[in-house]
């Protein structure tokens, strides 16, 4: 049996994404997809996300991410991928 390859994709999301449930859902999301790593707010109001799992259900992740919980309104996700670090242990809402 082939070893399933592990990537890492970090994501800045646009839009009305903040104050709409967007991190929690998000980690629910991840959490259920089996990926590690982080989600968290940032100042110019986008939401950053890295997160690290295998390749099918990290490219699950990012789908859901370019629509987002029903309250949000994403105009753009930014995505850059790389190998995984097995840095993380579960998916958090980070501060």
């Amino acid at each position: 049996m082939a070893e399933v390859e592990h990537i890492q994709a970090s994501a800045t999301v646009h839009g009305r994404v903040q104050g709409v449930g967007f991190r929690y859902s998000a980690r629910s999301r991840a959490a259920r997809l089996g990926l590690t790593g982080w989600v968290r707010n940032e100042p110019d109001g986008t939401v950053s996300v890295v997160c690290e799992g295998p390749r099918d259900k990290v490219g699950e992740f990012i789908s859901w991410l370019r629509q987002g919980p029903p309250m949000a309104h994403v105009t753009n996700v930014d995505v850059r991928k790389k190998d995984a670090t097995g840095t993380f242990r579960n998916f958090n809402v980070a501060f």
